[in-house]
């Protein structure tokens, strides 16, 4: 594990200055195991924050000692252990850079469709190269848009190369009420590391 440091020049075919224009997309990542996150959702600000604040993704069997099945996560800003302020004041600088250069939000999952870990599926990687296609043609954002329960995301009805039945996971499970349960379930959770978060924040301003 070695690292270097060595002037930009050395690089013969480096553009300088090294700086590039601001991104129209901010695309957010989670491996979801319990396989009822859609596999690319348009976020609101709000939930662009609120997925930001909460990191989630999920460690499955064999990635860690004890694992023994799919158990979400959490890692504020997606790298808790790195941040020196609280995770809400990196949301909201993210959020005003967003709305300042007019920037779209997308939560993206590479993890499961049709069942959780172990009876789903794994999202194909060639599905989910065609939705960052997508993303960055602009393509997605003239997409027709259905919303989803509990987390109330905007989910496309097409995109061109991957099947339109696996947009929407309600449709890639068998037993709707082991998808619904799942959903509220890992909804739950979600919430419940959002008010430790806004806990936290109102323990470190009074103190």
């Amino acid at each position: 594990n070695t690292r270097a440091a060595y002037p930009i020049e050395y690089i013969p075919n480096a553009k300088i200055p090294c700086v590039g224009p601001h991104p129209k997309n901010v695309i957010l990542l989670a491996c979801d195991a319990f396989g009822v996150l859609p596999p690319v959702s348009k976020l609101s600000l709000a939930q662009t924050m609120y997925h930001f604040i909460s990191g989630y993704t999920a460690l499955v069997a064999g990635t860690e000692d004890g694992i023994k099945e799919p158990t979400a996560t959490f890692s504020a800003c997606f790298g808790a252990a790195f941040i020196m302020l609280h995770p809400t004041k990196y949301a909201a600088m993210l959020a005003e850079k967003m709305k300042q250069h007019g920037a779209t939000g997308w939560l993206v999952n590479t993890g499961w469709s049709g069942g959780s870990y172990g009876s789903g599926s794994r999202i194909k990687l060639a599905y989910t190269r065609k939705i960052i296609d997508a993303i960055h043609s602009g393509s997605l954002l003239k997409a027709n848009y259905v919303k989803t329960d509990v987390f109330g995301l905007e989910i496309p009805t097409e995109i061109d190369g991957v099947p339109s039945e696996i947009l929407d996971p309600v449709n890639t499970w068998s037993d709707k009420k082991a998808y619904k349960d799942t959903l509220l379930k890992l909804g739950d959770c979600s919430r419940r590391t959002l008010r430790y978060s806004q806990t936290t924040k109102l323990e470190q301003t009074t103190s």
